[in-house]
């Protein structure tokens, strides 16, 4: 398979469910640790009590049951949000139903919370604010046993790849991000991704909650490590900052074909195997790919596969016909809304911010490299000097998102303060 048949489908994938004029909701997904208060590790038992007992309430419809037929994921009946096991039984996400404004997700939020807490609390457990579980080397960091998330954990913990990866495979039942999504269109989802791609450095200063002592990193995100140092970062297209500013969609796509694929589905059997890139796949006679528990087989590539892509940028184009944010880590509960005030801010004044970008001062320098950017600026410690460039910046953008919330009228505003 040429690259050029790669990028096709990728285009296939991704633009097809775009629409010309789309009217723009806010799609919001929140992950938590569900932390025990005395500092004990989270008993799954009683996180998996919660589950059976919201089943049981007749707002709650159960979506999904894992191999010993506990609830893992509910569906509101009335407002089609879902509450789900991200990865492991410690940790909850709320995956919203898209809105027209955060006020309405916030509300939904606090209805669920008032249900939620008290059930936990019951058992001295809660749901907290931050990025990593704080009781992450404690805990059964088991993954939801779904074939799916077995299978994610599998893939994370492969050995003879030639990577040297970090050793905390199963991160993933232990971080927890802060992610939204806007609707697009063929004219404005490259300005989207290049503007805000831009502004990663800002993110960092002003959302971390993911500093990990363990590892002796020197970054209050250390959630970015976890990603880039593990297989997901096999390829560095894969996750991230995109290397670059993209002129045109071919650019972009050619970029997305150095990405990488590490899975297929062959009847209802999940199936993964060391990365390949997405230009490279077609190209590969047979595969050695493994299941969920470690039995070798051999797979064919087919051009089905392709529809399991899935890359972790920061910014990143979804096949629903959005871009997706995903850099930032779970704030503190009260600090919820505030990144994804802020981003919603700053797409309704899109062409605002890319003119400030074109000008400001602190992207106009010698230090260009965006990915070096955000990692300076999420230091434990920064300089005096460091402190008030990044200040600057993050006011100024803060000032342009404060003035599209105010222009989108929903008094959404009120979430950077």
């Amino acid at each position: 398979m040429s690259k050029q048949e790669a990028i096709g489908l990728l285009k296939e994938k991704y633009l097809s469910h775009m629409k010309r004029s789309p009217e723009v909701f806010v799609g919001i997904e929140l992950e938590f640790p569900i932390v025990e208060v005395h500092g004990k590790k989270t008993d799954i038992n009683v996180t998996k009590k919660l589950f059976r007992e919201l089943a049981l309430d007749v707002e709650f419809e159960v979506e999904k049951r894992d191999q010993e037929n506990n609830p893992v994921q509910l569906i509101h009946r009335a407002s089609k949000d879902r509450i789900l096991f991200e990865l492991s039984y410690n940790t909850i996400e709320f995956a919203f139903e898209k809105a027209k404004s955060i006020h309405q997700v916030d509300q939904r939020f606090k209805n669920y919370l008032k249900k939620i807490q008290p059930m936990l609390q019951q058992y001295h457990h809660e749901i907290k604010g931050y990025g990593i579980h704080p009781q992450w080397k404690q805990n059964d960091n088991r993954p939801v046993q779904i074939e799916r998330y077995q299978m994610l954990m599998a893939f994370l913990a492969m050995k003879g790849t030639g990577m040297d990866t970090h050793p905390y495979p199963d991160y993933g039942a232990f971080i927890c991000g802060n992610q939204l999504q806007l609707d697009v269109n063929r004219e404005n989802y490259l300005r989207v991704i290049n503007a805000f791609n831009q502004i990663e450095a800002a993110k960092a200063y002003l959302f971390p909650n993911s500093e990990f002592p363990e590892a002796s990193w020197d970054t209050k995100i250390a959630r970015d490590l976890f990603w880039e140092e593990s297989l997901h970062g096999y390829f560095e297209e894969n996750v991230g900052l995109y290397p670059k500013k993209y002129r045109c969609e071919d650019e972009f796509f050619e970029n997305l074909a150095k990405t990488a694929i590490f899975t297929a589905v062959r009847g209802t059997k999940f199936y993964y195997f060391r990365p390949i890139r997405v230009q490279d796949y077609l190209d590969q006679n047979e595969i050695v790919a493994y299941t969920a528990d470690g039995k070798e087989t051999v797979i064919t590539p087919l051009k089905d596969d392709i529809k399991q892509h899935r890359s972790y940028q920061f910014q990143d184009l979804t096949s629903r016909g959005t871009v997706e944010f995903r850099s930032t880590c779970t704030q503190p509960l009260e600090n919820t809304f505030a990144p994804i005030a802020f981003e919603v801010g700053l797409f309704n004044q899109l062409e605002k911010l890319e003119e400030y970008l074109e000008n400001c001062k602190f992207l106009n320098t010698k230090e260009r490299d965006l990915r070096k950017l955000r990692k300076k600026y999420s230091k434990i410690k920064l300089s005096k000097e460091e402190e008030s460039k990044i200040q600057e910046f993050s006011h100024d953008l803060l000032t342009i998102a404060r003035l599209g919330l105010i222009e989108r009228g929903y008094g959404e505003e009120i979430y950077l303060n």
